[in-house]
């Protein structure tokens, strides 16, 4: 398979020393820029992609009229954390007497 090159960045000469001085043993800047544009990338998708899902569902609002008042909503998303929670405290307090 052959590779492809990213075009070259030019930055201040500080700027490339705060990269190397956080560059983990036995990476090069080679692989933290590569890996920082990998990573950049995939939060630009992750964005785009919740951006047209909040677009789907206000487009499905408008042609069902089924719309929900976000106070209701952070209520029951609330309600659910606290929930969680008293059901995960159960679970760790059930298996520490079990122990």
């Amino acid at each position: 398979m052959k590779t492809a090159q990213l075009p070259p960045v030019r930055v201040l000469a500080s700027v490339r020393q705060q990269i190397e001085s956080v560059l983990v043993e036995g990476e090069t800047l080679s692989n933290f820029v590569e890996q920082a544009a990998i990573d950049a990338a995939r939060r630009r998708k992750a964005q785009q992609d919740f951006v047209a899902r909040g677009r789907a569902s206000l487009a499905h609002a408008r042609e069902t009229g089924e719309l929900y008042a976000a106070d209701e909503v952070l209520y029951a998303m609330q309600s659910r954390l606290e929930a969680a929670r008293l059901a995960e405290k159960k679970r760790d307090s059930g298996s520490k007497q079990g122990s």
